[in-house]
């Protein structure tokens, strides 16, 4: 702020530099959709590991495919992903649908805290083994809440909670805040009576002791029927299935496992789930479907890739299906789908290397993963790269690893500029950080100093990527350019408030095919 000088001396006035640092934005979080035993219904829920998801989801669950591609995304190299449980429900039988079991602890009346089974396995207490009751507090109103889910062994305790609604420590907001295991439900009475109390060091969840020591679940809990694809894709207005996602800041990558392990995701799922990726920025891992058991299959123009309506450049396919030992099966090889394992050799690869390095090669090894459903010949991959369909290679020595870095509009016949999965994912990546990073920018004064600072910010982000290998060309100027100034931005344009920024880049693109040419030459001849 300028500085008015009203009396003789020396006034210190700061200048703003016209720095603003745009800051890349993450590249492999991958967003998971499908049934899981456990866990909030319609909720994007963060997890960074597999014991975050088991925590929180219930870990491996033979109903649930998407407990395995997770599980299998994690092995791989994943360090970040979303996921939206969804169950069954809004079907006219209740029975089909998924229902929350409750609890009736002497006068409190308490749901888990989301559907399924589990819920059938919790048992609570409550005592008066509390502190002094202070002033105003009524004898009754203050007690401890213990839950126990007799399915994981895990145990919740709540003290000095209180049935008073303006109590500080009220009941019905402790548990909606810190509960993992329990809501309240219905109307909170004005006293409660403790459970029966147990001799020290005794075991109050104690089978001999139910009913009276604690209370468990009225066995009401229901995981309903099998989810069906209404239930992936939710509903745009109530933000459900899908569209849950509009809840969650980013993510990159998108992959929805097969309702069933006999059933395949409809293609008119994927058709939308495809257009909602291209409207968040993200690329679509798109699973072959379970017919596709030789190249044949995938090159039939009625059932084939083609058939799919899915040629665009933020999807990608990969083929065939992965075989797996399943710990819930005796370890007995089991199929699946391989979207998590890929998503999982994406985030190994960014983190490595870069979004611009092709997620393929002879470091994308599949890890976990025994054997696949088809082994491809040289032919084969020949025959199904120019199709836009990455394949899955079994070689000796390296094992099973990803050989190919396509996306479904990479077909030879299309000639896309957005043929490499590596390209388009820089380009997202770029198009995302500078969305966030110019944020700025809006509202300024729309004049040469504006354009000088965007230049300044957009150039310096750019610049880092070329130090770090991102693009093609030996110098800045081969390798991007950044322009705002007259030339992009009219006096028609400032009229209309616009200010146009032109951001180009030389995307490095994957050496696919080597070819090594040997001549035999002749030697020194004397004559």
């Amino acid at each position: 702020m300028p500085i008015t000088p009203t009396y003789p001396g020396v006034y210190i006035e700061e200048l703003p530099s016209g720095v603003r640092t745009i800051i890349g934005v993450a590249t492999s979080i991958t967003a998971f959709i499908g049934r899981a035993l456990r866990g909030s219904c319609n909720e994007p829920t963060r997890v960074q590991s597999y014991a975050d998801f088991e925590r929180t989801f219930g870990g491996l669950w033979v109903e649930s495919t998407m407990s395995y591609t997770v599980q299998q995304y994690f092995e791989n190299g994943g360090t970040d992903a979303i996921i939206v449980r969804v169950v069954h429900s809004g079907d006219a039988t209740a029975t089909d649908n998924a229902v929350k079991a409750t609890v009736t602890a002497n006068e409190l009346n308490l749901e888990a805290a989301s559907e399924g089974d589990w819920g059938n396995d919790l048992r609570v207490r409550l005592d008066d083994d509390t502190r002094d009751l202070e002033t105003g507090e009524s004898a009754g109103s203050l007690f401890n809440l213990t839950v126990k889910d007799n399915g994981t062994g895990e145990i919740e305790s709540f003290r000095n909670v209180s049935t008073d609604a303006s109590h500080k420590r009220y009941v019905k907001q402790v548990l909606e805040l810190e509960s993992a295991l329990v809501r309240v439900t219905g109307s909170v009475p004005t006293t409660v009576t403790p459970h029966a109390s147990v001799s020290a060091g005794a075991d109050p969840f104690a089978d001999a002791l139910s009913g009276t020591a604690y209370d468990i679940s009225n066995d009401d809990g229901d995981d309903g029927d099998d989810i069906d694809d209404t239930d992936i894709l939710g509903v745009e207005s109530s933000k459900t299935g899908l569209y849950a996602l509009e809840n969650t800041d980013l993510f990159n990558l998108l992959c929805i496992p097969p309702l069933t392990r006999e059933d395949d995701i409809l293609t008119a799922t994927y058709v939308t789930a495809l257009a909602y990726c291209k409207k968040r920025r993200a690329v679509l891992i798109v699973d072959s479907p379970a017919n596709w058991d030789e190249v044949s299959d995938i090159e039939d123009t009625t059932s084939g890739v083609d058939s799919l309506g899915l040629r665009d450049e933020n999807s990608v396919i990969y083929f065939p299906r992965i075989k797996v030992p399943d710990k819930l099966k005796e370890f007995r090889m089991e199929t699946f789908v391989p979207c998590g394992a890929v998503a999982g050799i994406m985030a190994r690869t960014d983190a490595q290397r870069g979004v611009w390095k092709a997620p393929a090669g002879l470091d994308a090894k599949l890890v976990g993963v025994q054997k696949l459903t088809v082994k491809l010949t040289d032919g084969d991959n020949g025959r199904l790269n120019p199709l836009g369909v990455n394949c899955l290679r079994s070689f000796p020595v390296y094992g099973n690893i990803v050989w190919g870095a396509r996306t479904l509009e990479g077909a030879d016949k299309i000639a896309s500029e957005w043929k490499y999965l590596p390209v388009r994912r820089t380009a997202l990546f770029i198009e995302e950080s500078l969305y966030r990073g110019t944020q700025w920018v809006v509202f300024e004064p729309n004049d040469e100093p504006l354009w000088a600072q965007i230049r300044l910010n957009v150039g310096a982000f750019m610049h880092d990527l070329f130090a770090k290998g991102a693009f093609q060309g030996t110098s800045p100027k081969e390798a991007y350019f950044v322009k705002c100034d007259k030339d992009t931005t009219t006096q028609n344009d400032i009229d209309k408030g616009v200010v146009n920024i032109l951001v180009g880049f030389a995307p490095l693109k994957p050496a696919e095919f080597v070819i090594i040419k040997i001549q035999q030459i002749a030697g020194n001849i004397e004559t």
